[in-house]
């Protein structure tokens, strides 16, 4: 919604704000804390860990970022061969807790994937900040290799939404001609706004790498989206896959 269509901060007594499911663009919440003089707080926590184990709070927040570990949780980022990353480089999260579920009833090979030693994997990539709180990258089955370098679609994504006609985005990997990754972007605009594909890709090039914009763009309705509101990107893979080859 444009800033004009929401109650003025006089109309609304509020003291706590929180965001869940998707992880909340840090351009939403800068305007949100500048409209209603109250910062939403982020955090993140799964089924698995029955609980939330990494959080913004009153007083420390870091809008862009999911926040810093709770108290009684201790996480860590890991590559792919399970070593360490230093600050700055993409991991998988990994979260050891006393909330931490013991097994998935029924599916063995899941659970050995996903609990391992005491420690939970999350399924999610993260980057540690200088000033000890994460910042989400995606889950590691959306994240992309574009020019053998990991790019986040939720980073492109908030980008997207930044440009005052962009709605909301989505975007997702689909090979070239060359079968090399390449970046997709489903754009759907505000009402009564406009932009064109390449105003969009020009608006990115100047916030991000020159090799993480979107190489496609194609404007839609609507996102598919879960009951509780998180992008299914996984339908728009297949909408692609489905599609006829080009000759």
């Amino acid at each position: 919604l444009a800033d004009a269509a929401l109650p003025a901060r006089a109309q609304v007594a509020l003291r706590r704000v929180s965001s869940a499911g998707e992880a909340l663009p840090a351009e939403l919440g800068e305007r949100f804390l500048a409209h209603f003089g109250v910062d939403i707080i982020d955090g993140i926590g799964s089924t698995e860990m029955l609980h939330i184990f990494l959080s913004n709070r009153p007083g420390q927040v870091r809008y862009g970022s999911t926040g810093w570990p709770v108290p009684g949780y201790t996480v860590e980022l890991r590559d792919d061969h399970g070593q360490s990353v230093p600050d700055g480089e993409p991991g998988d999260l990994y979260i050891q807790g006393p909330s931490a579920a013991m097994m998935y009833w029924g599916n063995r090979a899941k659970t050995r994937e996903t609990f391992q030693g005491g420690w939970t994997k999350s399924g999610d990539k993260y980057v540690r900040n200088a000033d000890g709180s994460y910042t989400y990258g995606g889950r590691s089955d959306d994240m992309l290799k574009v020019s053998g370098v990991y790019v986040s679609p939720f980073e492109v994504e908030a980008t997207l939404v930044q440009h005052p006609a962009v709605l909301e985005a989505a975007v997702i990997g689909i090979a070239d001609a060359d079968g090399l990754t390449k970046t997709k972007a489903f754009v759907t605009l505000k009402p009564g706004a406009s932009a064109t594909e390449d105003e969009l890709k020009a608006f990115v090039k100047t916030r991000l790498a020159p090799y993480k914009y979107p190489r496609q763009i194609e404007f839609v309705s609507e996102l598919p989206k879960t009951a509780t509101g998180k992008i299914q990107r996984f339908r728009l893979r297949e909408r692609e896959q489905a599609r006829p080859a080009e000759s």
